[in-house]
């Protein structure tokens, strides 16, 4: 949507209510210096593969390998990948990371955690967008705890997410609009990151798998499907 606001004009301010990759997909500058007629919020938060990687090794706790699926072609593949690695070396974490760039890239991808015996699977935000519920069948076919970026993944059967709150983002993007009505221009307000995280599971998809949550993660959920 941004991409598309963008073509349209270079004058209008334009807010982000989300976008993953602000900086890479070329709309700003910088987060703290935009630059243009762009602002508003980033779903990208550095601690949030942080945070996946600990849930994941809460309910797996022998968790040493981790497959991790991306599309290397969308806008914040690549500094997710990046960050997830970070966390990955401070929790002593093994990835593989399996390119998701089709929907039959899906099946391959999941035969490679099941000969290699993977742990666990990180879903990267940006696979999410078209093959959402393929991924989530799969991962319960294949009997595979993984975690996703988006609770909707979760509602159609997925185990459970650690995710941006998208809901506080479009409120906070209406502090934007007060400001750039009342003069303000875009390219003097800094791009803002995430403040308030989702954690949401799925019981029946862990009783699917065989998978037993830890009365200690349940604790931390914000939602809890049953």
């Amino acid at each position: 949507m941004t991409r598309a606001a963008k073509a349209a004009t270079l004058t209008i301010p334009i807010i982000m209510a989300q976008d993953n990759d602000p900086v890479g997909s070329g709309f700003v500058t910088s987060l703290a210096h935009p630059g243009g007629n762009i602002t508003g919020l980033s779903t990208l938060a550095p601690e949030l593969s942080g945070k996946q990687l600990e849930l994941l090794k809460e309910i797996v706790p022998r968790l040493s390998r981790v497959a991790v699926l991306g599309t290397s072609t969308r806008a914040g593949n690549a500094q997710a990948l990046k960050e997830t690695e970070l966390a990955a070396a401070a929790l002593d974490v093994q990835l593989q990371y399996l390119d998701i760039l089709d929907s039959k890239d899906i099946e391959t991808a999941f035969r490679t955690v099941s000969k290699k015996r993977f742990d666990a699977i990180l879903v990267l935000d940006s696979t999410l967008r078209d093959y959402s519920t393929q991924v989530a069948e799969t991962a319960l076919k294949s009997h595979v705890p993984a975690i996703y970026f988006d609770s909707t993944v979760v509602e159609k059967g997925g185990l459970m997410s650690y995710a941006t709150n998208i809901s506080d983002l479009a409120r906070r993007a209406a502090i934007y609009v007060d400001k750039i009505l009342k003069g303000a221009k875009p390219a003097d307000l800094p791009v803002e990151q995430p403040t308030k995280f989702e954690f949401v599971i799925n019981l029946k998809a862990a009783k699917q798998i065989g998978l037993t949550i830890p009365p200690n993660v349940l604790a931390q959920a914000d939602k809890i499907m049953k």
